[in-house]
């Protein structure tokens, strides 16, 4: 996947266990754990904003971009799903 998920790092910045976090937040921690470990397919903006407000940060903080192979299987994917659907 080409987009890493650094939340482990704004926790340990923060000094917050995951399930503050997912108390604070509002949603349960297996689903804060996929999201974490970078196996989430998506994140609602909804969560992405409470997550920013909770750690005090920005979304770019949270999510960043890595350049690769995987950039390719995902615009791969893209292109079957538009025209396969």
């Amino acid at each position: 996947m080409p987009i890493a998920v650094d939340i482990d790092v704004m926790l340990a910045r923060r000094k917050m266990s995951v399930g503050e976090l997912a108390d604070r937040v509002g949603i349960t921690p297996a689903n804060l754990a996929v999201l974490k470990n970078g196996r989430a397919k998506a994140v609602r903006f909804a969560t992405l904003a409470a997550l920013c407000e909770v750690l005090d940060c920005q979304p770019g903080d949270l999510l960043r971009w890595e350049a690769g192979e995987a950039a390719g299987e995902v615009a791969e994917e893209a292109a079957g799903e538009a025209v396969g659907g």
